[in-house]
């Protein structure tokens, strides 16, 4: 009788078995020897193998054995804590809690009065009191015993104690493994030993095999094709990556260029800048991460001064500002941006006569309490264009067609209000026959462009990265975006 399809280890483990007893059980250490392997997944391998042939049959014992751990020593040399506390009280005409603070180290004495309360030791009137004090030195006699009979096998260990200790930290822990041992079936011990020789064994067709003549001897592994398969696990994006790098291409492919800047920003360019007044709501403590380092972020004179005239009395806008006092140290306060635009403003400022299309995906910081449509941490889209003759239509053309790209053909817009732009829009998409709202968007308003030498209108728009990977997603809960739930992720469509 033949053994074809059978892999060399497999064969050399054949092999060695029918040189032996054919009643015989073979444990993995024999097995090693026999066949002259060191390594025991070869061994474990080839048994599987061999055993799916029906070659050989195989016992599994699976052994838990309890060992000490790092304190479970300890407490076998000096002594379990609950029997060093007992010693002591026992040693006292009176023992009190203030003396047993004295006596003990406080990570001592603390965990200590939990374990003696469990034994049955109560405290009255800052005393410690013992009602049965042999029940209590039998109790710790079995437990030192318990662990003094370690390593051992679980199963010849009474099972309470088993888990007094597993619910204390670091005195015992369980070791698992597997004991096997295979025994040749009437098939393996039926091969014929002139099949088992040990021979190179193709499993791929490679050029460099072709190329050369070991081929032409060599045996050819067959492989079935009606045999069930796993499915393959390949690596992918993360579904908030893969949206990112889809948004990217849409803004390259409209012609647009990436804008990548700081975290960490002054309260000048983050709000004043954008005409939002000193005392708005949004510069309060819970809405914005101020930072103590730096203690501040040093701003150029002029340009405080610029913003300081806009926001008093609007400077030479014809706007007449907010009003009230413009504080030159809350400009510098440092702080994490709570909006991309902070950024794209600055980079107007360096460039205010060049036309420009450029966009941001990137992380914004508000102090925002954690629920289903909120995080504190989360991203922002933003795109911005400045050139001459920029107006509104082109502003809600653009729209259309980014969000045409992104597979929301259907768009409109209504008016709405910004500190920072005027007109102001809201921008919605209908998505299961329902309008949702998914972005603001606008043109700068004079106070932000004027005091930084800006002439050309400025069209931005925006919205966040989340709020649109929800909907994507058909997610009800913004934080199922950030768990490692593998599962979900396998099952998450390719963007």
């Amino acid at each position: 009788m033949g053994a074809p399809n059978l892999l060399n280890p497999e064969r050399r483990m054949l092999r060695a078995m029918q040189l032996s007893d054919a009643d015989r059980s073979w444990d993995l250490a024999a097995l090693l020897a026999a066949c002259d392997w060191t390594d025991q997944a070869v061994a474990v391998g080839a048994g599987h193998g061999l055993q799916n042939h029906g070659y050989v049959s195989l016992l599994e014992h699976e052994h838990r054995e309890i060992r000490l751990d790092s304190e479970g020593k300890k407490a076998v040399e000096n002594g379990l804590l609950e029997q060093r506390l007992w010693t002591w009280i026992t040693e006292q005409g009176t023992a009190t809690m203030q003396g047993l603070q004295e006596a003990f180290e406080r990570h001592e004495a603390g965990p200590g009065v939990g374990l003696l309360r469990q034994l049955g030791v109560s405290i009255e009137a800052g005393a410690l009191v013992a009602p049965d004090g042999d029940t209590i030195e039998a109790t710790l006699q079995e437990r030192a015993a318990f662990l003094s009979s370690l390593p051992a096998q679980a199963d010849a260990l009474d099972e309470d104690m088993i888990k007094h200790f597993s619910s204390r930290k670091n005195l015992i822990h369980a070791v698992e493994r597997t004991e096997r041992q295979w025994t040749l079936t009437p098939e393996g011990l039926a091969c014929s030993p002139d099949d088992l020789q040990e021979a190179m064994v193709i499993t791929d067709i490679t050029p460099e095999l072709l190329q050369g003549e070991a081929w032409k001897t060599a045996e050819f592994r067959s492989f079935d094709v009606g045999l069930e398969a796993t499915t393959p696990r390949t690596g992918r994006s993360h579904p908030m990556q893969a949206l990112i790098e889809r948004i990217r291409a849409i803004f390259l492919e409209m012609g647009f260029s990436e804008l990548v800047d700081d975290y960490v920003q002054s309260a000048g360019w983050n709000m004043d800048a954008l005409f939002i007044p000193q005392d708005h709501p949004a510069r309060e403590m819970q809405d914005t991460f101020y930072l103590d380092e730096p203690s501040s972020i040093k701003l150029e004179q002029g340009l405080m001064e610029a913003w300081k005239a806009i926001h008093e009395h609007g400077g030479e806008t014809g706007s007449t500002g907010w009003g009230g006092h413009y504080s030159t140290d809350v400009s510098q306060r440092p702080l994490l941006r709570t909006h991309t635009t902070v950024n794209t403003i600055q980079y107007l400022a360096d460039n205010p006569t060049e036309a420009c299309r450029v966009f941001s995906v990137d992380r914004v910081f508000r102090k925002e309490a954690i629920d289903r449509t909120h995080l504190p941490e989360f991203h922002q889209i933003e795109g911005i264009i400045m050139e001459e003759g920029a107006n509104l239509q082109m502003l809600v053309t653009t729209l259309k067609t980014f969000y045409a790209k992104m597979g929301y053909p259907e768009v409109r817009v209504r008016p709405a209000y910004f500190p920072y732009t005027e007109p102001s829009l809201e921008i919605e998409v209908k998505w299961r026959g329902k309008w949702l709202e998914l972005g603001g968007a606008g043109i700068f308003r004079p106070e932000v462009t004027e005091p930084l030498g800006i002439t050309s209108p400025v069209l931005a728009w925006g919205m966040g990265l989340e709020r649109l990977a929800m909907l994507v997603l058909g997610l009800d809960d913004i934080r199922q975006l950030y768990i490692s739930d593998l599962e979900w992720l396998r099952n998450q469509p390719i963007l």
